[in-house]
């Protein structure tokens, strides 16, 4: 008796340990694309660890007779892992995440006074900037957005501009629910932006294009794209958080 649970504690322990190899690129992956938009006081090492222990949690929680597969619940945990090491990280500087909020709320007071969406000088007039300082802030508070709409995971390693990270919470209908209602105020919010910054995100998030590839698509400078990147998730994080403020923001 006491042969055969040994037996069977080895082989639970063996086959954990494959789980987890097998896995570790995934950790990887994930790692690094989420270090190529953080700042580089920010160690990819520190990220993959991170990574491992929501790995690790993955295979010691996963519930297979829930119909989802080890490899999209394995990503949420290790997204997870990674983004709540970062959240405890005071890698953003005060100032920067201030800047990113005053860009968010100039975008919805020229939208408020314009009624529509408003453009770069526009926005820079409301923040009583010039064009070319208002692309300077853009350019410093890129690391600075963190949260639902930057770092986020689809099924099968996809990106996704909504980030769920949750257990069995995720089949609840009311989130599903909440996450279709987003999901429309989301598109809706796409819809309105200007068609550069539209471009940028799809083939940010969607085509899974770096930086690099998209701007010879758009045939701008790789630094001009991230400036527009930037801007459209500001734009969409602010319209978002207006029309849903019981979410207490994005």
């Amino acid at each position: 008796m006491t042969n055969t649970y040994q037996l069977t504690a080895e082989s639970l322990a063996a086959e954990r340990e494959r789980l987890i190899l097998e896995n570790l690129p995934q950790v990887r992956l994930i790692a690094r694309r989420i270090h190529d938009r953080v700042p580089s006081s920010v160690g990819l090492e520190d990220l993959i660890s991170a990574g491992i222990v929501g790995l690790i949690s993955a295979i010691d929680n996963f519930n297979p007779t829930l119909n989802v597969k080890l490899k999209t619940y394995a990503e949420y945990k290790i997204r997870g892992a990674i983004l709540d090491s970062l959240r405890g990280l005071d890698w953003a500087p005060r100032q920067k995440r201030k800047k990113a909020k005053l860009i968010e709320a100039a975008v919805f007071r020229s939208e408020q006074r314009l009624h529509r969406t408003p453009s770069e000088d526009e926005i820079a007039t409301e923040l009583k900037l010039t064009t070319d300082e208002y692309h300077t802030w853009l350019v410093e508070i890129r690391g600075v957005n963190l949260g639902s709409l930057e770092f986020a995971g689809g099924e099968e390693g996809n990106r996704d501009l909504l980030k769920y990270i949750s257990d069995d919470e995720e089949n609840w209908p009311s989130r599903i629910l909440e996450r279709a209602e987003l999901e429309r105020l989301l598109a809706e919010a796409i819809d309105k932006m200007p068609y550069v910054e539209r471009t940028v995100l799809s083939l940010y998030y969607h085509e899974e294009l770096t930086l690099r590839e998209i701007a010879k698509v758009v045939d701008l400078h790789e630094s001009r794209v991230s400036q527009l990147k930037t801007q459209g998730i500001l734009r969409l994080r602010g319209y978002i958080e207006k029309r849903w403020p019981t979410r207490g923001g994005l």
